[in-house]
């Protein structure tokens, strides 16, 4: 089992700047890939962007791409999602995930998942 716990969502003006962090333990393997997600309300969970843990091979939702970085630190196994230029319709509650994933833009492809932290950007 994965334990995964993400932190600093907030409230942010357009244009500014977030960074969130995704700490996690348990049962992992280099191979497997750390993602971020987000789900706004009425609205399906949405690929955000992901990094393979052993490489850092990285890939972006074409939305946040230019604008949203996914980053790790081995040593404290975290990986980070610093979010700049945001967006009102960035506002959602973001989801960190973790599994061994084929398509790694597939929510169902992740298998443990954090309890989700709240952006808000107002305009």
């Amino acid at each position: 089992q994965v334990h995964l716990v993400e932190s600093g969502g907030g409230l942010v003006q357009a244009g500014g700047s977030l960074r969130l962090s995704c700490a996690f333990s348990g049962r992992t393997v280099n191979y497997m890939f750390v993602g971020w997600f987000r789900q706004a309300p009425g609205k399906e969970r949405e690929f955000v962007g992901t990094i393979r843990w052993d490489s850092g091979t990285t890939y972006y939702a074409d939305a946040v791409k230019g604008r949203f970085t996914v980053s790790r630190d081995i040593t404290k196994n975290t990986t980070y999602l610093q979010m700049n230029s945001l967006k009102p319709e960035d506002s959602a509650v973001f989801y960190c995930a973790a599994g061994i994933v084929g398509n790694v833009y597939r929510h169902s492809n992740y298998d443990h998942w954090g309890q989700g932290t709240p952006v808000t950007v107002s305009s």
